[in-house]
């Protein structure tokens, strides 16, 4: 049954100034300390040379190691017919949510539901970048936001964002991998930045932070997509048909996970252009000294290294760990009864049937290893959050043509040709990213969160 349409109100909110990097790089550039002028020209160029290649080459926002944007005071868009969100009232010293052992949050069906979704409007939040911000990007239908994931057994906890600020009080949640794990992180910062009225973004190497004044709380986002060292480490400059890894190298980025209150990992996307992974030998002087392993084989190897890393370093008592699974790509319509479709391209509902599976080709192996290896981890309990089935559904809610491309929105063009630019890796925001991190709060907030 296709849901009913609603009109769209007019789009007024604020959006992020242009200006704002320009004006911190003048001041920079204007300090009274000389600045040679080839260092000036040099911190130019690498400025724009910057590539973020995964399959379709989609990019990661530009700005300046450890600049800080200043102080923003929230205002919630004016929208005619938007519906104010409930609040719950927290409960004194209460900051837990109930799920019933019993319930798996991840089997279930998708539900339409345009009164309580979505958490959010794409013009409330000043972070989104133009990756996801898919509405602001020339997408007309917004019914790919309005639907809700319904458990089996039971509801799906409402995400309730002060709540969540008053759990992170002091503490630190980090998201480490690809660019998955950043389209998850910046749903987290949209979903809980309406409760705040300052709040600081910046970047330092591999990490995105943001900083959520009120509650001396971070939000982060470190780029490590195959977890393990590598040649693609660089966040801004990188390209997935060249990758080598060092399968039992991670000291390089775990360092930085040492201290985290909440760490959620994956690894998926980047294993996924050829059936093999190149691997750097161990006492190699560069990488070009290397060797073509298997790609499962190269997997254990890397889940191996980490999870002996985390066995070692990280305290259960100070830490919470969680693995996301296989996020899906929708890239042959076929698969889901659409043979004259082009790649997600035009999609506005989800697979329906939710009887069965949709196979999209996510890789099984792969997701029972991670599955069994953080199964197993009992002595620093891993809670794996399976993402992959319920995503799989979700054919319509990719960014498509209505994202970047080397830095650049697609042009008119480029968006009539979706058999070559369309992004069916990625998720528009408000979206599916959003699902997962309800998920991942009820965890977070249910006691024993671990089990679950």
């Amino acid at each position: 049954m296709q849901p009913p349409r609603r009109k769209s109100p007019p789009r007024s909110g604020v959006l992020s100034d242009p200006t704002t990097i320009t004006k911190h790089l003048t001041t920079y550039f204007q300090n009274p300390t000389k600045i040679p002028l080839y260092v000036t020209v040099l911190s130019i160029f690498f400025l724009g040379l910057f590539v973020y290649s995964e399959d379709i080459r989609s990019l990661a926002e530009l700005s300046f190691s450890q600049i800080t944007y200043p102080d923003l005071i929230w205002r919630r868009a004016y929208r005619p017919n938007h519906k104010p969100r409930p609040k719950r009232p927290l409960n004194g010293s209460v900051l837990h949510v109930h799920v019933p052992s019993t319930c798996d949050l991840t089997v279930g069906k998708w539900v339409f539901d345009n009164d309580t979704y979505p958490i959010y409007y794409e013009e409330e939040c000043r972070f989104l970048t133009e990756q996801v911000a898919c509405m602001r990007n020339g997408r007309k239908d917004e019914l790919f936001q309005q639907w809700r994931w319904q458990p089996n057994d039971c509801n799906l906890p409402r995400f309730e964002p002060l709540l969540f600020l008053n759990k992170l009080r002091n503490k630190r949640l980090m998201f480490v991998g690809d660019s998955l794990n950043r389209n998850q992180w910046e749903s987290m910062v949209c979903m809980i930045q309406s409760e705040l009225k300052k709040g600081k973004k910046w970047e330092d190497g591999s990490r995105t932070i943001f900083h959520a004044k009120e509650y001396n709380a971070t939000i982060e986002f470190y780029w490590a997509p195959f977890l393990v060292e590598s040649n693609s480490d660089n966040p801004k400059i990188h390209s997935i048909a060249t990758r080598i890894i060092k399968a039992e190298s991670i000291e390089g980025h775990a360092k930085h996970w040492k201290n985290v209150d909440y760490l959620v990992f994956n690894t998926y996307i980047w294993w996924m252009n050829t059936p093999n992974m190149r691997v750097r030998r161990a006492n190699a002087s560069d990488w070009s000294e290397n060797d073509e392993v298997l790609r499962i084989l190269a997997y254990e190897r890397v889940l191996k290294t980490w999870s002996n890393w985390i066995k070692r370093n990280i305290d259960p008592i100070k830490t919470s760990l969680f693995f996301m699974s296989m996020s899906p790509l929708h890239i042959s319509p076929h698969q889901w009864g659409n043979p004259n479709g082009i790649k997600c391209a035009l999609e506005t509902e989800p697979y329906l049937n939710f009887t069965e599976r949709l196979n999209v080709g996510s890789d099984p192996q792969m997701f029972d290893m991670v599955e069994n290896v953080t199964r197993f981890m009992s002595d620093v309990p891993v809670s794996f959050i399976d993402i992959t089935r319920m995503s799989e559904y979700r054919k319509d809610a990719h960014t498509s043509v209505y994202t970047i491309r080397q830095g650049k929105l697609l042009t008119p063009a480029q968006q009539a040709d979706p058999k070559t630019y369309a992004d069916c890796i990625h998720w528009c925001l408000p979206g599916v990213p959003d699902i997962w991190n309800q998920i991942l709060y009820a965890k977070i907030l249910s006691k024993g969160s671990s089990q679950l």
